[in-house]
């Protein structure tokens, strides 16, 4: 039997609630949807990090953070010791290729440097649009082809509104990369990741794209009152939205209204305006993943058409997600709320796993690197940590159940003008979420069970400490079972 290929896209901060299959309000996921029906789509995935370099080291190598240890973005280069997926591929005579984002270290300003064997053999590298690169930035080599200056049409201040158009965007540009790829190479196995930069902030979609979505039918985010008096004590944990407001205040059909510029112009694309229409920005959101929606919807078309569909295993993520103004924190940081930490995963293989098939499991990220050798028949090394989907895939495993727990880091991984150099992590059973802030004392623990929005905090609750205890217990634990082997062994002394 030929091995599959591996088509694997990954959007960068798309939040678990935004694909319509799941009947997630605002969302319009159709052609993700239909990816769905023709594999297994997981609700309740989680990532290794909230930040965008340590989750991707993670999914990349099989790896936790705390075992492979790249934990900031922006770090000057990714260490060369470790080994990622892409070259065990390539080794085995896989033609492999990258679209977008790599983001294992430094990005900005710079062309990042590719780690020493990260196996990709086609690199169509291009990090955020924004047009801060003279050359080495494919998308923009791509624009300039067309004729298109990309600083007349890129606002770096932008916070959320209007952005380029769709036959200019950067996931255009990544489909027609894709697609290219897909038919050249369709007489040997082949696997391409595709790494988006949308739904990343600012939240800048099509116009066209925009339209389609009426901030008034939008979801208003997870919020209580007593959301800011909470978020007060996490002053000093690292997060990009500095301090909590209230969404309703951004809310034309509040009572709370205060007017928010259209444009709001920030101190840079990493930190969210004070004020600002919630359900406007949701509308731009979903807009977003509605464009990255249609260049799915095309990449399946282009395996259809050139005979590859049976011979092609895809996979749908996201990195990490966004808080889109849940308990009222914009952006990302050092938080594991549900928005943040859950992220979409759809695998689909059609007539290999199983089709139109939904999993309730705990899974995590980690579990794609293994789960992509297993369906390839290739050796899954032993530094790897995660643990293959293949069973749940094909039903040699219920559906509804694959780990006891899901573990998330954060680790001094933002760089921040008034950061400290947070370090938390957390651990979900399923039902009890357990954080705990190592370097400021405070912890949260919250009842997924009872209370799915997570606003009740037992942490502080003397009637919970037995309960506390044991999780604590627990999350050490997992922690230290997840620090590494280290080298292979090779004698007994």
């Amino acid at each position: 039997m030929r091995r599959p290929n591996i088509l694997w896209i990954c959007a960068d901060q798309q939040r678990w609630d935004t694909l319509s299959c799941f009947g997630h309000a605002g969302a319009a996921t159709p052609h993700l949807d239909r990816l769905a029906s023709k594999g297994v789509a997981f609700d309740r995935a989680y990532a290794q990090s909230p930040i965008c370099t340590p989750s991707r080291a993670s999914f990349l190598t099989g790896m936790y953070p705390v075992a492979h240890q790249v934990h900031r973005n922006g770090n000057a280069f990714f260490p060369d010791h470790l080994d990622l997926l892409p070259r065990r591929f390539e080794e085995a005579g896989y033609h492999t290729g990258l679209i977008g984002k790599l983001h294992l270290s430094r990005s900005k300003g710079i062309v990042e440097r590719r780690p020493a064997a990260d196996g990709y053999k086609e690199f169509y590298w291009s990090h955020h649009p924004d047009p801060d690169w003279e050359h080495g930035h494919d998308y923009h080599e791509w624009l300039k082809n067309k004729g298109v200056d990309a600083h007349a049409v890129y606002n770096a201040n932008r916070a959320y509104g209007p952005g380029v158009p769709a036959d200019i965007h950067q996931t255009t540009w990544a489909g027609e990369r894709a697609r290219d790829f897909m038919s050249r190479n369709r007489d040997k196995p082949w696997f391409l990741s595709i790494n988006l930069f949308d739904p990343h902030p600012p939240f800048d979609p099509p116009a066209d794209y925009l339209a389609r979505f009426d901030p008034k039918k939008m979801p208003a985010p997870i919020f209580a009152p007593s959301d800011l008096e909470h978020q007060k004590k996490f002053h000093d944990v690292d997060q990009q939205a500095r301090v909590a407001i209230d969404p309703r205040r951004g809310d034309p059909a509040s009572e709370l209204f205060e007017a928010a510029p259209l444009q709001a112009e920030t101190e840079g694309r990493d930190t969210p305006p004070e004020l600002y229409d919630a359900k406007y920005i949701r509308a731009c959101y979903h807009a977003m993943i509605a464009l990255i929606d249609e260049m799915v919807g095309s990449l399946i078309g282009t395996l259809e058409e050139t005979g590859q569909i049976e011979d092609t295993l895809v996979v749908f993520m996201s990195d990490h997600g966004e808080m889109l103004g849940d308990h009222g924190i914009l952006y990302k940081g050092c938080r594991f709320y549900e928005g943040m930490v859950r992220v979409p995963l759809i695998i689909s293989w059609p007539g290999t796993v199983q089709e139109d098939a939904a999993s309730g499991a705990l899974v995590e990220l980690v579990d794609i690197a293994p789960t992509l050798l297993e369906a390839a028949a290739l050796p899954v090394p032993e530094f790897m940590q995660g643990k293959s989907l293949l069973p749940l895939l094909e039903g040699a495993a219920p559906l509804d159940r694959h780990k006891p727990y899901v573990l998330c880091e954060f680790f001094d991984a933002l760089s921040l003008p008034d950061g400290r150099g947070s370090r938390a992590s957390m651990y979900f059973d399923g039902r009890y979420k357990l954080s705990v802030y190592h370097d400021v004392g405070l912890g949260e623990l919250f009842d997924l069970r009872s209370d799915p929005s997570e606003f009740h905090d037992l942490w502080p609750k003397t009637e919970c400490s037995t309960l506390k205890a044991e999780l604590l217990t627990r999350h050490f634990n997992a922690m230290m079972m997840s620090t590494g082997r280290g080298p292979n062994r090779t004698a007994d002394y």
